[in-house]
């Protein structure tokens, strides 16, 4: 189901639990609203739905790609940005790193570790602050 922005700092700001199996149709939700809005978005976090959940989806190299309960084990090489946000107005600057390596369940709670560089890992490192209630 696709459902609406939402755009409460309030909200925002609040952390999000970890997921479980009987939150899957979240990340459905998630994933279904990402799809709807690839033209102008790359990433989203349940919060952006209203869902105070620890989950993600992203396109990675095209593909749509959901991550439940995200952790960045480890980042390298720091670097200065700005980013947008469909929750938020105007660019905002923030500070990311280039390489990272997250460990994560797929949506069939299969645990997952793997490298990320470039947009990819920009992109995880926003939504993954979302979840923690980081707004940029």
């Amino acid at each position: 189901m696709i459902r609406p922005i939402i755009k409460d700092q309030m909200f925002l700001a609040a952390k999000s639990s970890d997921m479980t199996e009987q939150d899957l149709s979240v990340a459905a939700d998630l994933a279904d609203t990402l799809a709807a809005n690839r033209l102008i978005c790359a990433g989203m976090a349940a919060n952006m739905i209203g869902v105070l959940k620890n989950c993600i989806a992203f396109f990675d190299r095209g593909k749509l790609t959901v991550m439940l309960n995200p952790k960045i084990l480890r980042k390298a090489d720091p670097y200065e940005t700005e980013e947008g946000c469909l929750s938020l107005s105007g660019m905002r600057r923030t500070r990311r790193f280039q390489k990272i390596t997250v460990e994560y369940l797929d949506t069939s709670f299969q645990k997952h570790t793997k490298e990320y560089r470039g947009v990819s890992a920009q992109v995880i490192q926003h939504e993954i602050d979302h979840c923690r209630g980081i707004i940029i």
